[in-house]
This record gives structure tokens, C-alpha cells and sequence, in this order.
């Protein structure tokens, strides 16, 4: 048998990435035969057969029984499952970066799919689906009483095919429906941009693509500043990264470490015991930094952000974290399915753990909610403000060159572009002023 570990948020996927990392195989259980577990075993065979033989049509005995390690596997927790033989190639396929599907991460919230994040480009991203969002009924048909896994199954169909989930969202009185066309998930998952003279990183999951993107995006960015030395700082936006591959989140976390920890995991078992630890370089050499986080930052997302601030590399700004310390398992099984087992919990460089209270952030900064339904008014052109300049006869400004005078035009410029940004992104504007003010300091 083999085992990987996930840093994931570890709930059930519609349409989105399921991380994971290959590690050796599996120890052999410890212990011997237990009379009390074989009487058990035996009272489960008996209840098996009853079934088989008496059931008033003759019952699928290989559903029956992935439908009882399915019920083992989720009476534990609400991330631990059973996957059949398409669900487990299916989670493979998701690590690469591209699949069918609506683009959505759910998990289950009091007997309902609840959206963790949609993910950036997405269809249900682009028909508005929001963290948070309750899915009660896919096509009409309501979810009340299903399990996660057939809830998703009922999302799932052939690429180009329509689905009409709906959605109760908080603040809205009403549930309402949401058309969305199936299709193929090309993950970019790592987005680079230049706001100003701040190298704004978005990463919307750990895939196998995420920090090769983030060096590519990050070198790209800084040459369009004229260079390393140009930029005033990194904004590494993390909201509504569901998470992803461990190692990638190691990796981004050390891109920006010289040293020291970086995330450790526990659990009963000594073998699920492990430490990661940054090694020397950092790629934009110590450079100040914030980190962007909210409800839908999840797992991996929460080690990175969680490692930045312990070590006092980054400010994190936005809201607190969805709070996934725990860490699942794969573990391929006899047949082609496997399941989905939580091993261990994971903790910040600090030993704290974050499971069910997530990363808190240095600045609290809530994205101020935007009725879509809202007819805006027409913007009226602000009264040109006059002054000294706007006058006749006026005086030179002898303190300045013409460069001197060039500079400060485009120091303007970019201040402005930041005040527009607030109408857009009010969250990223507030990172990209912490770094401005930042910059105005050590200045």
C-alpha cells in the first residue's frame, strides 16, 4: 500500500484541486487480534448478509460495501472518506492543474454543501458563486440527506453540459438559482502584476505548477519595474486558495525564509511526525511583505501565511482563516479505490495549531460587500480643485530638476492608480498602502 499526504482543505471536491504528496509506505499495523474487534467484525458480516438476503431487491454488494467504509471513514471527521476507483484518478489528475468540472471546493456544514472558495477564472467563479454560499439543491433536486459524495456526484456531468444549483448566501432573504456550464479547469495558479511600484502575487492553489509560477510571475513583475531594487515590496494574496500540495506551500513559504521552521505535523503515529525548515535565499531579499488572507484561505494557504507572520517575514491582512489544521492521508486500498484518512494536525513554526481557529490576521480589513443587484448611479466629474499651479504669473519651483519633477508626477500617478484600486479590491489596496507607508518610513 502506498500513502500521501494532503495539505489540502480535505473536503470533498466539485470541480477543483485535492493536494498531495507521495511519502513511503505504510507501517504495519501495530498489534494482534482483538476479540472484541473479530465479535464486531462478525456482528457487520451477519448484518451484510441479512441485507443481501432479504433486502426487498437484490442490493450492488460492492456499493454496499464502499457505502460502509464510507460511513466508518466520515463518522470520524468532516474530511476523512472513502474514494472509488474514478474519484481517486480523478484527485490525481486534479494535482496537475487541469480537469472538468464547475471550479468550485466544497465541504459539509450541518448536512449541506458549503462553498469553501470558487477558484480564480472558473465558471462558477465567473457566474458568482462566493465563499460561504449553501448549495441545498443541484437540477431541483434537493441534497437534504445525501452524503458529500453524492451531493458531488450530482454536480458532476459531461463538459458543456448545464447545471442549476442553488444557493442560499447570507444577507440575501431568498435562495436562488445559479446556471453554470461544465467545463475544462486550466488552473494558472500562480498570477503576477505590477500595482505601482508593488509586485502584487495571487496564488489561488498549491499545484504542481504553483512555485515555478511564482518565481516566473515574480521575476516578470520586477523587470517591468526596472528591476528588484525598484520595487517597495511583495503582496502574496491568498484568499480563497483552498490549498494544495504540501511541498508547494514548504516552497513558497521558504521562498521567502533564510531559516528556521516552516511547519510541522503530529500524530499518533511516530511516522506522521515530520518537520520542514527553510533553507538560505530569499528571493526577493528581504523586501517587506503582506499577505493576504479571508474565510476561504484554507490548509496549505493557512501554512504559508502561518509562517510568514511566526517569523515576523510578512503582515497579514483580511480576515481570519478557514482554520484546516488537520492533515489526510490517501491510502490506496485492495481493489482501485483508496481513502481519505486524517492523520495528523499541523502547526505553525510558533506550535500552535490552527485546526478550527485559523490564522487571525496583524490588521483586520473586511471587504465591504457588493450587491450585484445594486444599480450604481452615474459618477458625476468631480469640480476640478484649483491650485497655485492653475494661476497666472506664478513662481518658478526652483528646488526641483526636471527628472526631480518627472519622478514626483509618477510617484503621483501611482498613488492615484492605489485610490482607484479601493473602488475595485479594497483589501489588496490596504496591502499595497501598508507597503507604500512602509517605504515612506525607511525613507
Amino acid at each position: 500500500m502506498n500513502k500521501v499526504l494532503m495539505a489540502a482543505l480535505g473536503g470533498t471536491v466539485a470541480g477543483v484541486l485535492i493536494s498531495t504528496q507521495l511519502v513511503g509506505p505504510l507501517l504495519a499495523q501495530e498489534g494482534g487480534p482483538n476479540l472484541e474487534v473479530y465479535q464486531q467484525l462478525d456482528m457487520f458480516g451477519d448484518a451484510f448478509e441479512r441485507i443481501r438476503g432479504q433486502y426487498v431487491e437484490k442490493p450492488d454488494s460492492q456499493k454496499l460495501i464502499e457505502a460502509a467504509i464510507n460511513g466508518m471513514l466520515s463518522s470520524l471527521d468532516p474530511h476523512s472518506s472513502y474514494m472509488n476507483a474514478a474519484d481517486y484518478g480523478d484527485m490525481r489528475e486534479q494535482t496537475k492543474g487541469e480537469f472538468g468540472g464547475l471550479g468550485i471546493e466544497v465541504t459539509q456544514a450541518d448536512g449541506w454543501v458549503k462553498v469553501v472558495s470558487p477558484i480564480d477564472g472558473t465558471p462558477a467563479d465567473k457566474a458568482g458563486i462566493q465563499t460561504g454560499d449553501i448549495i441545498t439543491a443541484v437540477d431541483g433536486k434537493s441534497l437534504s440527506g445525501l452524503s458529500m459524495d453524492q451531493s458531488v456526484d450530482m454536480m458532476r456531468g459531461p463538459l458543456g453540459s448545464e447545471v442549476v444549483i442553488t444557493v442560499v448566501r447570507e444577507g440575501v432573504q431568498e435562495p436562488f438559482d445559479v446556471s453554470i456550464i461544465r467545463d475544462t479547469i486550466k488552473v494558472q495558479a500562480t498570477k503576477g502584476r505590477l500595482v505601482g511600484n508593488t509586485v502584487v502575487l495571487r496564488i489561488s492553489s498549491f499545484t504542481e505548477q504553483t512555485y515555478s509560477g511564482l518565481e516566473a510571475e515574480l521575476k516578470k513583475a520586477a523587470e517591468e519595474a526596472g528591476g528588484l531594487d525598484k520595487i517597495n515590496g511583495v503582496v502574496l494574496d491568498l484568499r480563497n486558495n483552498p490549498g494544495g500540495l504540501l511541498m508547494q506551500a514548504v516552497q513558497v513559504s521558504d521562498a521567502f525564509l533564510n531559516e528556521g521552521e516552516i511547519v510541522s505535523t503530529r500524530g499518533r503515529n511516530p511516522q506522521d511526525n515530520e518537520r520542514f525548515n527553510a533553507e538560505t535565499g530569499d528571493l526577493i531579499a528581504g523586501k517587506p511583505m503582506v499577505v493576504l488572507i479571508n474565510g476561504g484561505s484554507a490548509s496549505a494557504s493557512e501554512i504559508v501565511s502561518g509562517a510568514l507572520q511566526d517569523h515576523h517575514r510578512a503582515i497579514v491582512v483580511g480576515t481570519k482563516s478557514f482554520g484546516k489544521g488537520s492533515v489526510q492521508t490517501i491510502i490506496q486500498i485492495k481493489g482501485e479505490g483508496a481513502m481519505r484518512l486524517t492523520t495528523a494536525r499541523y502547526y505553525t513554526p510558533s506550535g500552535r495549531s490552527i485546526q478550527a481557529l485559523g490564522v487571525m490576521p496583524d490588521v483586520v480589513v473586511n471587504q465591504p460587500a457588493v450587491d450585484p443587484n445594486a444599480v450604481k448611479p452615474e459618477e458625476e466629474e468631480a469640480p476640478k480643485q484649483i491650485s497655485e499651479a492653475d494661476l497666472n504669473g506664478i513662481l518658478s519651483n526652483d528646488s526641483m530638476t526636471e527628472e526631480e519633477k518627472k519622478q514626483l508626477e509618477e510617484d503621483r500617478a501611482r498613488v492615484e492608480d492605489t485610490a482607484k484600486l479601493r473602488g475595485e479590491d479594497y483589501q489588496l489596496a490596504y496591502a499595497v498602502d501598508i507597503l507604500r507607508g512602509l517605504e515612506a518610513v525607511s525613507k
